[in-house]
């Protein structure tokens, strides 16, 4: 008796210590598989050097009462750093010329400006600001960066599917002290990597908003992009609709087409 019972101690002392290196080796799998899943995505979406289209936002509040504005967008690769961004209104009348520029950076603060025409002057946006509200919409200042593989600690969750389509689910935490969002929960769609949709989650970890992406479409037969973001703000009842059209790619857009100056001549 005394035996079987120094055996079932033995036993448990082993299954404990199993249990306890199990659980760090599992987190670090979770976040190494999640980097890879997250850097595949960054990958297959490189090398489409620079590209311009055309955009409907519409606009929701709680009460179901929209209003709609008309823009065009050009962005461009950076070898070795984030993506540089031009957004163009071109109606309603209000907010025609208004114009904002962003070059997003992989390590350090992103920069972004936005010129209002009627004060004809050009506004920089502090990074303790990002997480505001771009032009009125569900859309924050820090919405509009590029991706980019540095700028988060990565987790994998679980394999989910999501609207018919097999996704890895892979929890994103931002590095940047000011960023809006402890965390996001990214779906990625094992076929084509591609971002099917992001919940948001604020600095209290409450969910915020939600990111859906639809109807992707294949350009240059390699990038896709989806025609339709809606995001969803949880916590306002309100919604922003983005729906794209007319891309084009490879334009031979260079420096000069983004920087302060070209905010001002935006047409």
């Amino acid at each position: 008796m005394e035996t079987s019972m120094k055996l079932l101690q033995v036993g448990l002392l082993t299954l404990s210590s199993m249990l306890a290196f199990s659980s760090p080796v599992f987190a670090g799998e979770a976040e190494d598989k999640g980097l890879a899943i997250s850097k595949e995505s960054k990958n297959r979406d490189l090398g489409w050097r620079d590209s311009q289209a055309e955009m409907e936002m519409l606009l929701k509040n709680q009460h179901g009462e929209t209003s709609t504005r008309q823009m065009k967008i050009k962005s461009m690769e950076q070898e070795n750093d984030g993506d540089k961004s031009l957004t163009i209104f071109n109606s309603p009348n209000d907010v025609k010329g208004t114009a904002f520029l962003s070059f997003s950076h992989p390590t350090t603060n992103d920069e972004q400006w936005l010129y209002l025409p009627a004060l004809k002057r050009v506004k920089r946006i502090s990074s303790r600001n990002k997480s505001g509200s771009f032009m009125g919409s569900e859309f924050s200042f820090e919405d509009l960066t590029s991706f980019e593989i540095e700028k988060y600690d990565y987790k994998y969750i679980k394999d989910e599917t999501i609207n018919g389509v097999d996704c890895w689910v892979v929890e994103q935490y931002p590095r940047d002290k000011y960023s809006g969002y402890k965390r996001r929960v990214v779906w990625i769609d094992k076929a084509e990597y591609r971002t099917q949709k992001t919940d948001f989650y604020d600095r209290k970890n409450t969910l915020l908003k939600t990111l859906t992406f639809s109807q992707y479409n294949q350009y240059v037969n390699k990038y896709w992009r989806a025609s339709q973001l809606e995001m969803v703000n949880h916590q306002s009842g309100k919604s922003t609709l983005l729906t794209w059209k007319n891309y084009q790619f490879q334009k031979g857009l260079d420096e000069k087409d983004f920087n302060k100056n070209a905010l001002k001549r935006a047409r």
